[in-house]
């Protein structure tokens, strides 16, 4: 297994902070465009998706700011890798942008870009914006 490479993703969101918190930064929240089901032991989140659970542990998290996680899997191997989601209001436009970073293999990057796409697409839909 070689090195991971960083993808770095950002997005506009017409939503207000208080809102899009509750999405980010509870197990119910996420588990209504990030994964099927969200569940919480201590600081491991366990991830389901079509039939498959995947577990992270809570590396950080400050409310309104920033919640990183790393797999476990990855943890195991001993990688330096993560994924985070960070969010910050523009003090010009008010608006909300999201920045997502992640790691992939190279012969899963593209993958893992779309599946960043199609959940903040969902994301997008659950907040209407």
């Amino acid at each position: 297994m070689g090195e991971k490479r960083k993808i770095e993703l950002e997005y506009l969101l017409k939503t207000s902070l208080k809102v899009f918190e509750n999405m980010l930064f509870t197990p119910s929240g996420l588990a209504e465009w990030f994964a099927e089901d969200v569940n919480v032991k201590d600081d491991v989140y366990n991830f389901h998706w079509d039939g498959s659970d995947e577990k992270a542990r809570l590396l950080g998290k400050k409310q309104g700011q920033f919640i990183k996680w790393q797999w476990l899997k990855d943890e195991e191997e001993g990688l330096d890798t993560y994924f985070q989601m960070e969010c910050t209001v523009d003090s010009m436009t008010k608006a909300l942008v999201l920045n997502v970073t992640d790691f992939a293999d190279e012969e899963d990057y593209d993958e893992i870009k779309m599946l960043w796409e199609s959940a903040i697409n969902e994301l997008k839909r659950v907040l209407g914006a």
